[in-house]
């Protein structure tokens, strides 16, 4: 590392003294004695003087002062010892989340998934789950394909909810279930009676996608080139529920997982011949390297299917 002055080179040699000093200082402000600051420590008054010692040396200038039968901290080592109780109240919250992230009672686990898959499957994952073990916390995200996929290979996601399944020889994936997709068009489009749709017959359509990097596109893109054309992209979204949206006021058609029980007003879905599928699965970075509780979700995602 280089710094830009040799003030703030001298800094971060300080910073190196300091750091494993915090407790000592902090132990002199509440106690305003090395006896018992050693003793609070446990660690014998000698050591605890060669240390401070050091540290008024390091720093140029003397940290305590006597004070009666005691001793009473300089301007400079009030300063200091006060930055030490802040780090150390802060390092202690860290000790306490890291110890809760290592029981399985009380761990956390970073589900990243695609925006799909938030409206029935990651509840039903997750209530199922709490319910064994209600304190389990989750941060749950949402994105593309692709965003999720950089993510967990940063290591800033757990597991992932994806599909299609990855071909990454740097994660390890469980197939969860296969998911139809449709086609959607608008109530009065010229196919909206029909009870199945070769892909085709869309070549003259608009079609109205998900951007690029969406599972969803990559399967339409696959489906229009394995057919001989080129969709003709009218727009683009992020979002399933916009993209139906668009298909409903008359802008396109669009390739979509079932909705659901009730289709929204104005989007017929028609099946696709032959049957078109994507395969949702469960994924992680290749080997085994889970907090207890990170490794209980997994299997219990994966008990389910």
């Amino acid at each position: 590392m280089t710094y830009e002055t040799e003030a703030e080179a001298a800094d971060q040699r300080f910073v190196g003294v300091l750091a494993p000093n915090l407790a000592l200082l902090s132990a002199l402000r509440e106690t305003r004695n090395i006896t018992r600051a050693a003793e609070l420590l446990e660690v014998p008054q000698p050591t605890l003087s060669r240390r401070l010692a050091a540290l008024a040396e390091a720093l140029g200038a003397p940290l305590t002062e006597p004070a009666g039968r005691g001793i009473r901290l300089t301007r400079v080592g009030t300063i200091l010892a006060d930055t030490a109780g802040r780090a150390l109240t802060t390092v202690e919250a860290g000790a306490r989340q890291a110890r809760e992230e290592l029981e399985p009672a009380t761990g956390h686990v970073v589900l990243g998934f695609l925006h799909l898959l938030g409206r029935r499957l990651v509840p039903s994952l997750l209530g199922g789950f709490r319910a064994q073990y209600p304190g389990v916390r989750f941060t749950l995200v949402q994105g593309s394909r692709r965003h999720i996929l950089d993510r967990l290979a940063t290591g800033e996601l757990d597991l992932a909810l994806v599909a299609p399944v990855p071909d990454d020889p740097n994660l390890e994936s469980s197939t969860l279930a296969e998911q139809d997709l449709l086609l959607c068009v608008p109530a009065g489009h010229r196919l909206a009676h029909r009870r199945r749709v070769r892909f085709a017959e869309l070549a003259d359509e608009a079609f109205v996608t998900l951007e690029h990097g969406y599972g969803v596109r990559q399967i339409t893109d696959a489906l229009c080139a394995e057919a001989g054309f080129e969709p003709k992209i009218a727009f683009e979204g992020q979002e399933s529920d916009t993209v139906r949206g668009l298909v409903a006021a008359g802008l396109g058609v669009a390739v979509l997982p079932e909705f659901g029980a009730r289709t929204p007003d104005g989007v017929v879905e028609i099946p696709l011949a032959p049957k078109v599928s994507r395969t949702i699965c469960l994924t992680w970075p290749t080997g085994d390297r889970f907090t207890p509780a990170v490794r209980s979700f997994r299997d219990y995602v994966l008990a389910q299917t």
